[in-house]
């Protein structure tokens, strides 16, 4: 009974998959492509050198989100903490922290977010253990952890930030930023 139901019903749902595929091609729309948007966000990060318990000092790029990085379970979850160095605004790769990860950093100098359309592919210019001064006029690229990626592959993800506010005397640090997320793509810029 059960096989002669699956065997009248096989040519409907051959006939549904048949059309499916004919109006995506018709559409000439790719169902692999992601649509990322280039409009920079922008985020409010605090230094972990302030007294304040619990703030957020972190940030995960793929996922968008600030992180407090005294939160259990926050180790390995976000590519860069903010901190207060010698009297500057740090960037601190988790490696910095002695938190094991992927996460990189790489500074580019005098140049403006929209000029930056690929993350450096020499990961020798990557700073993985050690902070990383922030400066107005430079833009940072972040190589982020390992996430698993759309069909369950390793992937690292790209994005870059450029400072809109450093208050090292306030312990906080804005930015605005763009995720690749695509992965594995070193691209800063959306396809045409």
């Amino acid at each position: 009974m059960l096989k002669t139901s699956l065997h009248s019903a096989w040519p409907r749902v051959t006939a549904l998959v048949a059309a499916l595929s004919v109006g995506l091609v018709a559409c000439d729309d790719d169902p692999f492509a992601f649509d990322w948007d280039p409009t920079p966000d922008t985020v409010l990060l605090y230094s972990l050198a302030r007294p304040e318990l619990n703030l957020v000092s972190a940030f995960a790029f793929l996922q968008r989100t600030p992180v407090r990085v005294e939160t259990a379970g926050a180790t390995g979850s976000w590519d860069a903490a903010v901190d207060t160095r010698d009297g500057r605004i740090v960037l601190l790769p988790p490696g910095a922290l002695g938190v094991v990860g992927a996460a990189r950093i790489t500074t580019l100098e005098g140049l403006e977010l929209e000029d930056v359309r690929r993350a450096p592919s020499d990961t020798l210019v990557y700073v993985a253990d050690e902070p990383v001064p922030v400066d107005m006029g430079n833009v940072y690229v972040v190589k982020t952890n390992r996430s698993s990626g759309s069909f369950g592959s390793s992937c690292v993800y790209y994005a870059k930030l450029a400072p809109v506010e450093i208050d090292p005397d306030g312990g906080t640090l804005r930015f605005e930023f763009v995720t690749n997320p695509v992965c594995n793509s070193q691209d800063l810029v959306p396809p045409d």
